[in-house]
């Protein structure tokens, strides 16, 4: 059998390594490894990014930007993690639960933009409602993301796995206080809604997982429709997907850990409220669904593979 070659860029990264640890056993890929002493070579890595049929990036926005610059050769097709095309018209974005539509752009794509984590969360809680018309366009949205600290790459690792961590890093620390995170774009574009919504992440003492939660008055909403009828809604939207679910309405845990989905590519939605108040969260790995989980999945849609191929 002829194997697939893979080759990814910023291996040593979390993400990267993370991506190496779901896909390096599979017998069906061939992984393509750039000695540790030549990463930054510009000439090595145009080889193998030219020689891979699939390439995943891990790198920083402009790292990424510059590696597309040295793909030369048109079969290759990359994923890439970073931030750098998730808005771009050119790249499709990799999130294949939002429709039938997006997950056969992702299947026949050359260029896919792994979504980022807080967008994962946001975009998979919020597209449903802009789409059945549920949610205004313009509807003041408000998201808070709270995320394992894994997120932050390996310094922020180990600075929270010190064995003389200072005392606030046991404490939630809430950050993107300009409220300008990164993800805010991707999260407006492809939610579709024509403001940005505020947006508040907020880092723990745990490695990982992911609790995003937006938070809704019913009243503004088409049809003032209850918490109940929202969760019917969102269900019936993903009924029939794999790796995202949505609790049926009052089997709700008294409790939402964001870790309860740590080291799985599973995203689980929670609603909760009354008629006049709503909460949705999507509950996640940032690391998996959030990160590389999602684009091992996206790599075996390209490839016509069963999604689940490697992630369970």
């Amino acid at each position: 059998m002829k194997k697939t070659k893979v080759y990814i860029d910023g291996q040593s990264g979390t993400t990267g390594l993370q991506i190496y640890d779901r896909i390096g056993s599979r017998q069906d890929l061939e992984l393509l490894r750039i000695d540790e002493d030549k990463r930054h070579d510009i000439e090595e890595r145009r080889k193998f990014l030219n020689s891979a049929n699939i390439v995943f990036l891990c790198l920083p926005d402009d790292g990424a930007r510059e590696a597309v610059s040295l793909i030369e050769n048109p079969d290759v097709r990359v994923i890439d993690a970073s931030t750098a095309h998730r808005t771009n018209s050119d790249w499709i974005y990799g999130l294949p639960e939002l429709s039938r539509e997006q997950r056969s752009a992702i299947a026949t794509g050359k260029r896919i933009a792994n979504p980022g984590c807080h967008a994962t969360g946001l975009i998979s809680v919020t597209a449903p409602l802009v789409r059945m018309g549920i949610m205004p366009k313009d509807y003041p949205l408000t998201c808070y993301s709270l995320t394992g600290y894994s997120g932050g790459g390996k310094k922020m690792i180990a600075d929270y796995e010190a064995a003389d961590k200072p005392e606030h890093l046991f404490a939630p620390g809430i950050y993107g206080l300009t409220l300008k995170h990164k993800h805010v774009p991707e999260m407006q574009l492809i939610t579709g809604l024509e403001h940005p919504p505020v947006f508040m992440p907020v880092v723990d003492d745990y490695l990982k997982g992911m609790a995003s939660t937006i938070m809704l008055h019913n009243r503004l909403l088409s049809g003032k429709p209850s918490a109940e009828e929202i969760c019917d809604k969102i269900r019936e939207y993903y009924k029939d997907e794999h790796f995202i679910s949505v609790l049926p309405f009052g089997t709700n845990p008294k409790t939402i850990y964001a870790n309860e989905l740590a080291g799985t590519n599973r995203l689980e939605i929670i609603v909760c409220g009354y008629e006049e108040l709503t909460s949705v969260t999507a509950v996640f790995d940032n690391l998996g669904k959030g990160a590389s989980g999602a684009a091992v999945q996206n790599m075996n849609i390209m490839l016509g593979l069963p999604e689940t191929e490697g992630l369970e």
